[in-house]
């Protein structure tokens, strides 16, 4: 029977939690079901299948939705949203709630059955929010404390440990569910041609420009490397990364071709791939270069990559903020590594996979 499944989120600006949406949406419709997104705002940068029926609710320009003379207001327009929704299409057989301010608002609409997926390392986003002062601090901690007693899925097993651990959040159940990954597709499009990938060996990083993925730690390996290969960044602030890479050295093995909308072809292309990153949810990058085929080196951050890089890709995970470990692991897997096209964490990650285990939430 054709289940209807509301995808709550933010906006489709952009970012990994909307194109994971995305793509679950996807493999909900090859499976035979409706799914729909419920959009708080118009911002939307990720190119939309014209099979996903898409609901905004809320005005592009509105501001501070969640702010906290304004919750109630957006709670009751937000219930009258969805209500109305139903009323076009059919009612919800599931809901899932997606980032921050989605997940504030949804949790006050006592809408049924209702889970709450989180996408990142609670304590880290807290730790990084404190920085901004604590106004920026307590906004964010109000939406964490809205996973009370609600029904949790983290999409991986570190982000479910940290909130088991630290007893901040105490939710009425928590289970992992892997992001989805369409792997053929995937395949499909680092096969096609594209401009300006080097014609002789690289290495590549994908990611935005953000203290969080530590181009610091990464240039600094990169200086101390035996091998010379240059690193081509994927990211989306060319000027800062370029200045970065000339504080340590490194500013002639350093290509950034902007982003990219179809970076398969550069990660499919270079001898490997490297994540520097402190923190991560579930990184999506490292699965993508497996299912191609590139070999990937990795900081042991605690969420995520331990999960990816498994048996004998494990002696690839180096310690977070340590340069040296990260050059000779580096250095090491351009001398050999294992054939990882068949790496285990991709029998996990299929998207139609990962859209069953949604599924069976509703039972």
């Amino acid at each position: 029977m054709t289940k209807r499944i509301a995808i709550a989120i933010d906006s489709l600006a952009g970012g990994g939690a909307e194109k994971v949406m995305l793509t679950l949406a996807s493999s909900l419709i090859e499976l035979g079901h409706e799914p729909h997104l419920l959009v708080l705002q118009n911002h939307c940068h990720h190119e939309v299948p014209a099979n996903i029926p898409v609901h905004f609710c809320f005005a592009q320009n509105e501001k501070n939705l969640d702010s906290f003379w304004k919750l109630s207001q957006s709670v009751a327009r937000l219930k009258q949203f969805i209500d109305q929704v139903q009323q076009e299409v059919g009612k919800f057989d599931l809901f899932l709630s997606n980032l921050d301010k989605t997940n504030l608002l949804m949790s006050r609409t006592q809408v049924s059955p209702l889970y709450f997926v989180v996408h990142n390392s609670v304590e880290e986003e807290l730790a990084r929010q404190r920085k901004l002062g604590p106004f920026a601090y307590w906004d964010m901690i109000r939406a964490k404390k809205a996973l009370n007693g609600q029904h949790l899925i983290t999409v991986s097993k570190g982000i479910a440990g940290e909130i088991a651990s630290k007893g901040r959040i105490h939710p009425a159940s928590m289970q992992t569910i892997y992001n989805p990954f369409e792997l053929e597709r995937i395949a499909t499009q680092a096969s096609k041609p594209a401009q300006g990938i080097p014609d002789g060996d690289y290495m590549v990083h994908v990611g935005r420009f953000a203290r969080q993925k530590r181009h610091d730690i990464l240039f600094q390996a990169l200086a101390s490397m035996k091998h010379t290969l240059p690193l081509v960044l994927l990211c989306n602030n060319k000027k800062k990364a370029l200045k970065v890479a000339r504080k340590y050295g490194v500013e002639d093995r350093v290509i950034v071709p902007g982003f990219q909308t179809n970076p398969y072809p550069w990660i499919k292309q270079a001898r490997l791939l490297a994540l520097s990153s402190d923190y991560e949810g579930l990184p999506t990058v490292l699965i993508e270069a497996l299912a191609v085929g590139t070999p990937v080196v990795s900081t042991n951050c605690d969420h995520g990559p331990k999960e990816i890089l498994l048996d004998e890709l494990q002696q690839y995970l180096v310690p977070r903020r340590d340069p040296s470990a990260l050059a000779e692991k580096l250095d090491n897997a351009l001398d050999s590594y294992p054939d990882c096209s068949n790496a285990k964490i991709l029998a996990q990650v299929g998207a139609q996979t990962v859209a069953e285990k949604y599924l069976a939430l509703i039972n």
